[in-house]
């Protein structure tokens, strides 16, 4: 499961001052969430207690690093050096013309908030007339090949809806219950190994470790007769319009944690569609190059960093800490995006790390 592992680091006292202080000048980015998390500077003499309150920060900002794979959680204090993500001889969803998606709304959602998340997923065959699209910006996971030099399926499709609007499995979900959503689904949606089941909650709905160590995660199912004995890659993805978009709808809203700033504008009008678009991205982009945790990662298999997380909080061009980078802006409304899609929808796309370069390219 592409969630979450802890960091056991032992920090002295000396160690957590320095902290304090980094955190005051870093402009190392490698956050959504995090681009947002920076120590803050005390004025009076730093003593014991706070050396011990400075360690356990840094080690909470470790751990939701380490845990955030469904999602943007890296905020490194000080640097690092290239991010390289091993590929481990499994599988990843390589060898077909494409790979279908089947969504499961859980929840009430209204049609304004699903049109642009169907026109996101219905735009990886969409060709704009203006660059950069959805559809060049997947072109990046091409570099992601399998033992038999098979490369990730250069389409992504959106291939079947089921709406279970009446919470079924009431308004606080487990992992569990997410496998047991898609469990049921397949009465409706066909077995396909190569697909992906995602469950998108909406903005009422509670989801283990969401707004904590998560905005979305992809796990998979063990085999059973449900799945004709196949392991199937499954994911969710939040909208966290009322419960942490701070957390999961940066830069579409103020930071929770670090240096505040004005939000930008989000294309759709609405910060938790366009929050749960961007989280959709980075969990499409993870299970598509490693959907049962021995494809490409680094770090822990429980807690790995994948294709969108290696570059977590960049955007565009010059991101730093707190800054998604260059974007485009829309005159008209003022929205701020990176790349087109269908119908002319904008969207925001997190940068992805090629194999190819070895390094964090954004759309």
């Amino acid at each position: 499961m592409a969630t979450a592992s802890s960091c056991q680091l032992k920090c002295r006292k000396a160690v957590g001052i320095l902290i304090l202080l980094m955190c005051c000048t870093s402009h190392y980015a490698d956050a959504r969430i995090a681009s947002q998390f920076a120590l803050p500077a005390r004025d009076e003499e730093v003593g014991e207690e706070s050396g011990l309150e400075s360690q356990r920060a840094f080690e909470s900002l470790l751990t939701l690093d380490q845990q955030q794979a469904g999602s943007r959680r890296l905020s490194f204090l000080v640097p690092t050096p290239s991010m390289i993500l091993p590929y481990h001889n499994g599988v990843i969803l390589s060898g077909a013309p494409e790979i279908a998606v089947y969504v499961i709304w859980y929840g009430s959602f209204g049609a304004a908030q699903k049109a642009p998340i169907v026109d996101f997923l219905s735009s990886f065959s969409a060709a704009p007339t203006v660059a950069p699209s959805v559809a060049s910006w997947w072109k990046i996971t091409a570099g992601y090949k399998d033992s038999q030099g098979l490369a990730v399926a250069p389409m992504v499709r959106l291939a079947g809806q089921q709406e279970l609007a009446d919470y079924s499995r009431g308004k606080a979900l487990k992992n569990a219950d997410i496998q047991a959503l898609v469990l049921s689904s397949l009465a409706t949606f066909p077995v396909d190994s190569n697909a992906m089941y995602v469950v998108l909650t909406a903005e009422d709905v509670v989801v283990e470790d969401f707004c904590r160590n998560e905005c979305g995660a992809h796990l998979f199912t063990g085999p059973s007769a449900a799945t004709k004995q196949q392991q199937l890659p499954i994911a969710w993805v939040g909208n966290s319009a009322s419960q942490c978009p701070g957390l999961c709808a940066w830069p579409y809203a103020k930071p929770q944690y670090g240096p505040p700033g004005e939000p930008l504008l989000p294309p759709s009008g609405d910060v938790g569609t366009d929050g749960l678009i961007i989280n959709l991205a980075t969990i499409l982009a993870g299970c598509a190059t490693n959907p049962f945790n021995n494809g490409f990662f680094q770090g822990d298999a429980s807690a790995p960093v994948e294709a969108a997380t290696a570059c977590a909080g960049t955007y565009g061009a010059g991101a730093y800490s707190g800054y998604p980078g260059q974007l485009l802006l829309d005159s008209a409304s003022g929205a701020s995006y990176n790349v087109l899609g269908a119908h002319g929808r904008q969207f925001l796309m997190p940068a992805l790390w090629d194999p190819v370069t070895l390094a964090c390219v954004a759309p």
